[in-house]
């Protein structure tokens, strides 16, 4: 790391426990102008991903005093990247196509909110094209804060053999040229980076996560770091963790703000309201772009047995061309199924813990089958958006087993998948203190079921 900057080390069991002593731990500059209202925060999604990860962040600042009004996750229309940077490929975009759409974000939350400058935290690619907005698209001036999570800043492979001409290849013109110079920073941004210890899949010394095991990546575990900022590490967390695990929240608040968070817990609203937008596939691929005519159906369910507690639905729409699915008013207290039904997709019953507060990015995507589903007669999918599957760091089955797949070591998989027979009953998905009941249903008739974990 370059002179100048500053690395703090936090360790998730010890943190957990001691907070708020565990403050001490995070970074201690404050806003340059500490009389100054905080920035609103826009959230940046990485590879693949939608804004709908950022909820219990969203919550989380909210809990602490933000307003709904000035917190935003961007939803990029085609979030995963190219192959090849340089080349184009449907569906996908490139490094100028999601910076151009982050430029325009950030304009709309500026003027909406009437303010000159907002925040932004990424997560993993998001970090790529803050980078590229601060550096290249002239973010600089509407940018206080920027805060990124699990970032691969100098790349998950430096390589001219490995993820030729990629974006997350140190030896790629992009991440050259955000690369040059004697460091990091962006004159006028407060910059951080948040890191993992060893635990960061795409931060390994070894190719196994890029497809060639035993090869030398040429990078380490640092690579997440950026030269002369503040770089946190949060020992324990995997990829994901570092942008949406409650530590990771602390630190982004702390360094925001300039202030400790008062409660690492989410305040709950008795009555929240939920929406969010239909979104679909293309070539196998995910987009966030919304979907008009899909059925949603909520259903509330037992809490330990998953079946339903009514014959109707406590929700149901059809999605017109914003692919809304709501509002819909439900029961902080209350388990939810909800049914998705849109053309050319498997019937996706997905089912979810409570819902603490209100919130817009409870987006919705099919779930697919994979090749090993074919001969199933049911299929049950346990989903960790915003984390992997950690063996001995976490507790964690479906249906009291250990999903095939999830292996030891550095926690690299966010899945597991289960297929049962045609005798509809219950199927527990465990995840640490997170308890999620789910009913089978018949994948020969299209249905597919997933227990999808807040935390």
């Amino acid at each position: 790391m370059a002179e100048g900057g500053t690395i703090k080390r936090r360790t998730v069991l010890a943190a957990a426990a001691l907070w708020p002593a565990a403050a001490l731990g995070q970074p201690s500059q404050k806003r340059q102008a500490s009389t100054e209202p905080a920035p609103p925060v826009v959230f940046v999604h990485g590879n693949g991903d939608s804004g709908a990860l950022w909820i219990n962040n969203i919550w989380r600042f909210e809990s602490n005093g933000y307003k709904r009004s000035h917190l935003f996750a961007i939803d990029f229309s085609y979030p995963s990247a190219r192959a090849d940077d340089s080349r184009v490929q449907p569906f996908r975009s490139s490094t100028e196509d999601a910076m151009k759409e982050l430029q325009a974000f950030v304009a709309q939350v500026r003027k909406e909110t009437r303010r000159r400058k907002v925040a932004l935290v990424a997560s993993s690619r998001g970090g790529n094209t803050v980078r590229n907005y601060l550096k290249n698209g002239g973010g600089a001036e509407s940018v206080s804060h920027a805060v990124l999570c699990g970032t691969p800043n100098k790349g998950i492979v430096i390589s001219d053999t490995m993820l030729v001409g990629s974006e997350f290849n140190g030896a790629s013109p992009f991440l050259e040229g955000l690369n040059s110079g004697p460091d990091d920073l962006i004159p006028g941004v407060e910059l951080m980076a948040i890191r993992s210890d060893k635990n960061d899949k795409y931060s390994q010394p070894d190719a196994r996560f890029v497809g060639h095991p035993g090869k030398p990546t040429g990078v380490s575990y640092d690579s997440s770091e950026l030269r002369g900022a503040h770089n946190v590490i949060i020992d324990g967390l995997d990829h994901r963790e570092t942008a949406f695990h409650k530590l990771a929240f602390a630190t982004q608040y702390q360094f925001i703000t300039g202030k400790a968070a008062a409660t690492l817990f989410i305040t709950q609203e008795p009555k929240p309201t939920l929406n969010g937008r239909v979104t679909g596939m293309a070539d196998g691929l995910y987009t966030n772009l919304p979907v008009a005519d899909a059925d949603v159906d909520i259903y509330e369910v037992d809490p330990k047995t998953g079946e339903r507690k009514t014959l109707q639905p406590v929700h149901r729409k059809t999605t017109g061309t914003d692919g809304q699915w709501g509002p819909f008013i439900g029961s902080s207290d209350a388990y939810y199924e909800f049914v998705l039904q849109m053309a050319g997709q498997p019937i996706t019953h997905t089912y979810r813990s409570p819902f603490l507060r209100s919130s817009e990015v409870v987006h919705l995507r099919p779930e697919p089958f994979a090749k090993a589903d074919e001969h199933a007669a049911a299929v049950v999918v346990m989903s960790r958006p915003r984390g992997y599957f950690g063996v001995g760091r976490d507790k964690f089955s479906l249906d009291g087993k250990v999903p095939p797949g999830i292996s030891e070591g550095v926690p690299a998989v966010s899945t597991g998948r289960l297929a049962f027979d045609a005798t509809p009953r219950t199927v527990l998905a465990v995840f640490n203190n997170e308890t999620i009941p789910t009913r089978t249903w018949s994948a020969q008739h299209n249905h597919i079921v997933v227990a999808e974990f807040m935390n």
